[in-house]
């Protein structure tokens, strides 16, 4: 099996920073995409950044150029640097992964971990 574990969340002023890490770790052969989401109290889940194991990276409009998505090959862990947060950042954050195992690529999700922007 896979797991993906996520840390670094927690409550910050609003212009404040976090960063999130997340390490997938299990049986398989290698880890593809990798991303962030997010869901708000009352709402769907959201894309915030993937990254491919090439190094090329998606964002969501309303985190660019605020969030830094990225990754280590070696180690199997992405992060995402959260600068400028705002209260609308408030949400629980999903590591995400696609990793192939047993020929097939199956996607993965991390249990969560919250952030809070509030003063």
């Amino acid at each position: 099996q896979v797991q993906l574990v996520e840390s670094g969340g927690g409550l910050v002023q609003p212009g404040g920073s976090l960063r999130l890490s997340c390490a997938a770790s299990g049986s398989f052969n290698r880890v593809a995409v990798m991303g962030w989401y997010r869901q708000a109290p009352g709402k769907q889940r959201e894309l915030v950044a993937t990254i491919t194991n090439g190094g090329s990276t998606n964002y969501a409009d309303s985190v660019k150029g605020r969030f830094t998505i990225s990754r280590d090959n070696a180690k199997n862990t992405v992060d995402l640097q959260m600068n400028s947060l705002k209260p609308e950042d408030t949400a629980d954050y999903y590591c995400h992964a696609y990793v192939l195992r047993l020929g097939a690529y199956y996607a993965y999700w991390g249990p969560g971990t919250q952030v809070t922007v509030s003063s």
